[in-house]
């Protein structure tokens, strides 16, 4: 599977799309969410409000009374940050996304689009354009060892040097509920997981993730 950024993401789906661009792979992006954050965040102009120190919002987004944004933080325009979200910093999110009831968000860029409704786990990760975790999923950013996660790609595998690594979805995947993607996940372009999937390594463009890890192309799968 190729794994390089272009290759898995629509750039001009993101206030991120230059600086993802200078990247061989998306997670190698991840170390610099922060600053990339703190670099835009006071360019943004008239249709944004700097809420509290380096937390923008756009106008047009709906923050609901109960949610949390830590900073530093991007929340675009159109998008819905909902009843008990938790966003710890360093999260750029794009347009038109949800972030759902007790989502908790660290660390991401989320495209245009993105939907992460209810009760998500999303740290270290990069999800693509109109990608869609369903309740429950979660990435899991944190081997249980404590080593550097590497990305499997059939019998290869990439080191990433990083210890936090969640997962890369692509665009438009579909992560059914309840699913847990494995540090070092990398889903691609317009595939889907099954429910209560626990998902590691590269998954191909175009496919579906069964249970018992069975994965088939989309025009030979339900």
């Amino acid at each position: 599977m190729d794994l390089e950024t272009t290759r898995l993401l629509d750039l001009s789906h993101t206030l991120a799309g230059e600086y993802l661009a200078g990247f061989q792979y998306p997670w190698q992006a991840l170390e610099g969410i922060k600053q990339l954050i703190l670099t835009i965040g006071p360019t943004l102009g008239p249709d944004y409000e700097e809420r509290s120190p380096q937390v923008w919002v756009h106008k047009s987004a709906k923050v609901f009374p109960s949610a949390y944004l830590g900073a530093p933080c991007i929340i675009g325009p159109d998008t819905e940050v909902r009843h008990c979200a938790f966003v710890r910093g360093s999260a750029l999110v794009g347009a038109g996304c949800v972030v759902g009831n007790s989502v908790e968000l660290k660390n991401v860029i989320l495209f245009d689009g993105v939907q992460v409704p209810h009760y998500n786990y999303v740290g270290d990760s990069i999800l693509g354009y109109k990608s869609h975790m369903g309740a429950g999923s979660i990435t899991s950013n944190v081997k249980s060892d404590r080593t550097l996660v590497a990305v499997k790609d059939g019998e290869a595998l990439l080191e990433t040097g990083r210890k936090k690594f969640g997962a890369v979805l692509g665009d438009h995947v579909e992560v059914g509920c309840n699913s847990v993607l494995n540090p070092g996940t990398v889903v691609g372009r317009g595939s889907s997981i099954y429910p209560v999937s626990c998902v590691r390594g590269a998954i191909p463009p175009d496919s579906i993730y069964k249970t018992g890890g069975v994965i088939v192309p989309r025009d030979k799968g339900v």
